[in-house]
């Protein structure tokens, strides 16, 4: 691992000021993926600034019915929290479904929300990578291709996001709060992690001197009829191939609302916008669930290793719906 100066940060403003003009610096809060990317070479950080003990650990509920976390609440407290549960379930399914306790126990909801891809040949030095080093190329454009997005791909990278808290996030529109001296920024969630494009190596809209300081989320009354659901290759800890985060209000056997996001399939969590709009006004049956997915997956760009998540999606976004349709979001 590269030497590197520690920083211990005692509040907000003296964390920003150990970063501001150093662009190599990074934050550490919970450390269950930087710490694994710096021992791997990967993340080769100058200066490491410790924000795990600022005050940002609040679940707070804001005047119109939304949600404030701050950044370092850590996962499991968030999964538990009454209030998530109730009003927002398919964020505390997401949650625990992301990993074994004992990385939730340590795990940040602003590091979740900056962890990088676990593609195989971002970790593999020896394989090209555009996301490691950019414009080496993509090793897996014409590699092991299983684990690879299908939606949001470019000719430079198609690596999943791997994050499931974000997926949920994304279905509920929450809004990034983050901060530098310069001041504060709200950013959309759907607008935080970037689509690779022709710079897969810049990966979320937060510039180097900002540092996330909460997460809000609206008031979202169909999310009190939602769940995650997640498909993976072992039901212990692994990363998704597909994943499904939805909401859905049903009136007379027809649907009034849904919200829908995908994980497992494309570069960054994919809002299923395709399929949000075909839903509404239509009975709530599989035939209408599977026309509003494959509608939406009709974009995919796939290789033959990972063709066989296009159907996987179809078929879990269709079981998710009918569950909700049926039995609710109780997990």
């Amino acid at each position: 691992m590269r030497s590197f100066t520690y920083v211990s940060a005692r509040d907000v403003r003296g964390a920003l000021e150990a970063v501001a003009g150093d662009g190599d610096a990074k934050f550490l809060g919970g450390g269950t993926n930087l710490v694994d990317l710096m021992r791997e070479g990967i993340e080769t950080p100058g200066t490491v600034v410790d924000v795990s003990r600022l005050p940002l650990t609040g679940v707070e509920e804001l005047p119109g019915g939304g949600i404030r976390i701050g950044a370092l609440v850590r996962n499991s407290r968030l999964a538990a929290h009454p209030v998530i549960r109730a009003r927002y379930p398919v964020l505390a399914h997401a949650i625990l479904h992301g990993a074994s306790a004992q990385l939730r126990n340590m795990a940040t909801v602003g590091g979740n929300l900056m962890q990088r891809t676990r593609c195989l040949y971002f970790y593999d030095d020896a394989s090209p990578c555009n996301k490691r080093v950019p414009g080496s190329g993509c090793g897996a454009m014409d590699g092991f291709a299983r684990s690879t997005a299908v939606l949001g791909v470019s000719e430079h990278c198609i690596a999943t996001h791997p994050s499931d808290m974000a997926v949920a996030l994304a279905m509920l529109d929450a809004v990034v709060e983050v901060e530098s001296t310069r001041g504060i920024r709200r950013i959309p969630i759907a607008e935080f992690p970037l689509l690779p494009g022709d710079t897969p190596h810049r990966e979320t809209a937060l510039e180097p001197d900002e540092l996330i300081t909460a997460v809000e989320l609206p008031p979202v009354e169909v999310a009190r009829n939602s769940r995650y659901r997640k498909v993976r290759d072992r039901a212990s800890y692994a990363f998704a191939l597909v994943s499904v985060a939805a909401a859905l209000r049903v009136e007379d056997g027809v649907i009034v609302e849904a919200r829908l996001a995908l994980g497992g399939v494309g570069t960054k969590p994919w809002r299923a916008t395709e399929a949000e709009r075909l839903l509404p006004g239509r009975p709530a049956t599989d035939e209408t669930f599977a026309r509003a997915a494959e509608a939406e997956l009709s974009a995919a760009v796939t290789r033959p290793s990972n063709a066989f998540k296009v159907g996987l999606a179809n078929r879990t976004i269709v079981a998710t719906l009918r569950r909700l349709a049926t039995e609710g979001g109780a997990a």
